[in-house]
């Protein structure tokens, strides 16, 4: 390298790995920063979020979950190597160890600058029979093309998904669609654990109304395989439930076993720790973003991991800025996150009772039930909102909503209270939009607000 030219290395091709390179490289060009980046799958840049709709027919063709090939990326003097998995981080002698996974050929590369977006992994509990034939983790595009392979080969018609959040409530939905008969087996009270179980048994209830068999407060014991080793059927304590695949939905870990070797500070939840720019904190040349970090909890005050596309790229375009010479910073997250089962909406914003009992906070919590119009008005669909604010002070806490259309997103009106730290008092005051076919004359939100308000004025 030329005294004058960096090298900028990232390490994982998908959102934020990419979103990084393409900022940086908008701000210096190649004459200035080289810039290589390794990617051990097939794809990049693309949205796992899509998967489950990808596989349930939602979304046509696979391509259309990807936002930009390798061929664009290097179109733009990103040197993008596909299939390369990088496998050692010497951060003394700021160098990577890459093997090309199809060659098996492994080579050093040298870095100015580096970025670790090396994503999550799925959750694979080491259980008896969990890497048999017929059971799939769904994280990336390839694991997704390996669950349509193993439908479109199977001749039976059952499914069981394990665990209930958001994958795999998504995913039961998917196989449905797919005409499977699916099973979920859940060790939680509710599916859903991002919400109270209170909201969580409504998530219960359409479900069931789909027809998905859901199995509560079940640990599952080991994943059984018939003659010829396929997965045959998944057993708990007690009971077995026939399978001719299963999906695992349990949730995802930070992939950051390449940072603990290296000796990257880890918080918690096994995510690396960064500073407002993205920064791995105590490197100046090292940046994290993306599924493999955790973020600073706007509400809590604590660092907590969230695996979303949102975040990542917005990590990405952070890292891209301060990499490329400029400057940005990442102030942190109020969990908000949406999905939904066929036509019911979930959402979520800020804390659940249990995440505000471990913060130590005293709070109050209200229920309320709605339209998500006029009630007079044609196709009005019904509501609950709960929410939760801050004893003495009103200072809005957390916000869960579940109901059909037009109830899902909005939580964004609460997502930016929470931003703002306002109370539930001043919340009541917001000018939000109104007409009959949008919402009644007070918008559920605001409903639960009034109602919050009055809670904590009872409890002064």
């Amino acid at each position: 390298m030329s005294s004058t030219r960096e090298r900028l290395v990232i390490i994982g091709g998908d959102a934020a790995g990419m979103s990084a390179a393409s900022q940086a490289r908008r701000l210096k060009g190649p004459d200035e920063l080289e810039i290589v980046a390794f990617e051990r799958g097939h794809f990049t840049s693309y949205s796992a979020c899509g998967i489950p709709y990808w596989v349930g027919g939602d979304v046509a063709e696979r391509d259309d979950l990807v936002a930009r090939s390798p061929e664009q990326h290097r179109e733009r003097a990103i040197d993008l190597r596909m299939r390369t998995e990088v496998v050692r981080l010497d951060v003394p002698g700021r160098r990577v160890l890459a093997r090309d996974l199809d060659a098996g050929e492994e080579y050093w590369t040298s870095y100015d600058k580096l970025v670790v977006a090396t994503g999550a992994r799925p959750v694979r509990p080491p259980l008896p029979g969990i890497d048999a034939p017929g059971v799939h983790g769904v994280q990336t595009l390839d694991d997704g093309q390996a669950l349509l392979d193993t439908l479109a080969g199977t001749s039976g018609r059952r499914a069981v998904v394990i665990g209930a959040g958001y994958i795999g409530v998504e995913m039961a939905e998917a196989l449905i669609k797919r005409g499977y008969e699916v099973t979920v087996v859940n060790r939680g009270k509710e599916p859903m654990s991002t919400l109270d179980p209170d909201m969580g048994c409504l998530v219960h209830d359409a479900m069931t109304g789909l027809g998905i068999t859901m199995v509560n407060g079940a640990e599952v014991t080991k994943i059984l395989t018939g003659d010829d080793g396929r997965v045959a059927a998944v057993a708990t304590e007690d009971a077995e439930y026939p399978a001719d695949v299963v999906v695992l939905g349990i949730g995802v870990r930070p992939e950051t076993t390449l940072a603990r070797e290296a000796g990257l500070p880890l918080g918690a939840y096994g995510g690396l720790l960064t500073d407002l720019a993205m920064r791995v904190r105590g490197y100046e040349d090292i940046w994290a973003g993306g599924d493999c970090v955790e973020v600073l909890d706007l509400v809590s005050g604590r660092e907590r991991h969230i695996a979303l596309g949102t975040h990542a790229n917005k990590h990405g375009q952070v890292i891209g800025s301060n990499a490329g010479g400029g400057y940005a910073t990442f102030p942190g997250v109020v969990g908000t996150a949406v999905s939904k089962v066929c036509d019911l909406e979930i959402a979520r914003t800020g804390l659940r009772e249990r995440d505000a009992e471990a913060a130590g906070l005293r709070f109050v919590t209200v229920t309320i039930e709605s339209t998500s119009r006029a009630g007079y008005f044609p196709g009005a669909a019904l509501m609950t909102v709960k929410m939760l604010a801050e004893r003495r002070t009103g200072r809005l806490l957390g916000v869960q909503i579940v109901g059909r259309e037009g109830a899902g997103k909005r939580v964004d009106v609460a997502a930016v209270a929470l931003t703002a730290q306002m109370t539930v008092e001043q919340m009541t005051a917001l000018d939000l939009g109104y007409a009959p076919p949008f919402s009644p004359v007070w918008d559920p939100v605001l409903v639960a607000a009034r109602k919050a308000v009055a809670a904590v004025r009872s409890d002064r």
